[in-house]
C-alpha cells in the first residue's frame, strides 16, 4: 500500500507517495503555481524540453 503525505514548501503544498521505497511527487500541484486554470499545458511544455531527463 502506498504511503501519502503531503509537504510544504515556500507555502506551497504538495502531494507525495511512497511506493516500495520509491518517492514521488506530485508535478500538477507544482505546475499549478505556474498556471493554476492549465496546469496541463506548463507539463506538456516542460516534457518538451530537450533538457528533460
Amino acid at each position: 500500500m502506498a504511503k501519502r503525505s503531503i509537504i510544504t514548501v515556500k507555502d506551497v503544498s504538495i502531494r507525495t507517495m511512497t511506493v516500495n521505497g520509491i518517492d514521488y511527487i506530485c508535478i500538477t500541484d507544482i505546475a499549478k503555481q505556474k498556471n493554476e486554470i492549465d496546469p496541463a499545458g506548463v507539463i506538456a511544455n516542460w516534457m518538451r524540453n530537450r533538457n528533460t531527463i
